[in-house]
């Protein structure tokens, strides 16, 4: 009985493995997991389905990170898809909904490691929210404001400094 009721269930909820870098194996509704554009296109390269009890490897990110990952697609899944970039949008960081905004309180290395999750596996929503909240830590701040923020090394000598300060000069304000 027990293959039966399996199979009863994947037709009910189909669901995929996905391991982590650090081999950890993750049970997700396969329609969470095609909001990946690299795991839908792994899986239709691969022609894997939710019958395949392998897991799909994903070595560049974390259990941590892909549990993350996981959580904002759960909260995302009946998100209309993301229009296709046009550069004569003008892109706007102030629209980031609470949700977004409180799950996006986490210290620097896990922002960064979400953008790079993000962007590996090919979500675009998440990783234009991620994106803009970098964007907004930088907004209104000068160079030595966000070296201090991000924990970055002035290696400019004096000399240098003074001469791209001369060449940006216009992009200041009055």
């Amino acid at each position: 009985y027990y293959n039966e009721y399996k199979s009863y269930l994947r037709l009910v909820m189909p669901n995929i493995k996905l391991q982590s870098s650090d081999g950890d194996i993750f049970d997700v509704d396969i329609s969470i997991a095609k909001q990946s554009g690299t795991i839908s296109t792994m899986l239709e390269d691969l022609g894997m389905d939710e019958d395949d009890d392998d897991p799909v490897p994903l070595p560049n990110v974390s259990a941590m990170i892909l549990k993350k990952v996981i959580c904002w697609c759960k909260h995302h899944k009946d998100d209309p898809p993301k229009p296709e970039d046009d550069d004569n949008i003008e892109k706007r960081t102030d629209d980031i909904d609470s949700w977004d905004q409180d799950f996006l309180k986490v210290d620097q290395g896990t922002l960064f490691e979400l953008i790079l999750a993000a962007n590996y596996l090919d979500i675009k929503g998440l990783l234009d929210v991620t994106c803009k909240t970098v964007a907004n830590m930088i907004k209104g701040k000068r160079a030595e404001e966000i070296r201090k923020t991000f924990n970055i090394k002035n290696d400019f000598t004096p000399e240098e400094e003074e001469q791209i300060k001369k060449e940006n000069e216009w992009c200041e304000d009055p």
